[in-house]
């Protein structure tokens, strides 16, 4: 990513992410800017054949410590600036990927897992780390009353039921290492986060 996408960057968050996310939580370009100054080995894009941008991945480096807490998002990352970022940190750790809705199922976010496995392996870190969205939670849970987001997680992780995020990580070797049920304001994953991480 480089200055010059910031702009299509931002245009591509409120595609990928309509009501109910909070618009709030999408990046501005400012937070962008940080992410550049911070850390711009981390910042990816996708370009598509005319040279729009397709795809979008942020991700910061964060200490151990910070890792081992399992901590919401504004603790992990410092908020949309990314201000937790640690040169020395042991976790390369993904704060978003986004992929247009009109290019979706082509690959294109395995690629960027790819390039940040890749950079993981290159910068020498112990592992790639996320949060990942359960956007099939809450309608999971209001149809099976009683259960936990952590039921859910195991129940995706099983192959029982198949969650549009977390499926497609797992599928990529990630492995899930806790559940953080106050993690993000996101309705459509009752708040919580599956904890994941992948290591070569």
């Amino acid at each position: 990513m480089g200055i010059e996408d910031i702009a299509e960057v931002v245009g591509l968050q409120r595609a990928c992410f309509p009501a109910p996310f909070p618009e709030a939580l999408l990046w501005q370009p400012t937070h962008l800017t940080a992410h550049l100054e911070r850390f711009p080995a981390g910042q990816f894009v996708a370009i598509g054949p005319t040279g729009e941008v397709l795809a979008s991945a942020s991700a910061s480096r964060i200490a151990e410590a910070l890792w081992l807490a399992h901590a919401d998002w504004d603790t992990t990352l410092g908020g949309p600036t990314f201000s937790t970022f640690d040169g020395q940190g042991s976790t390369l750790y993904g704060a978003d990927i986004s992929v247009h809705p009109d290019w979706r199922g082509q690959g294109i976010a395995r690629q960027l897992y790819q390039a940040r496995f890749r950079l993981m392996r290159e910068l020498g870190l112990t592992r790639y780390g996320t949060a990942c969205r359960l956007p099939g939670c809450a309608a999971w849970v209001q149809a099976e009353p009683g259960r936990a987001n952590a039921d859910y997680v195991t129940q995706v992780g099983l192959g029982q039921i198949s969650d549009r995020t977390l499926t497609s990580l797992l599928s990529m070797g990630c492995q899930v290492v806790g559940v953080i049920d106050q993690y993000m304001e996101d309705a459509e994953s009752r708040d919580a986060a599956a904890l994941l991480e992948w290591k070569p």
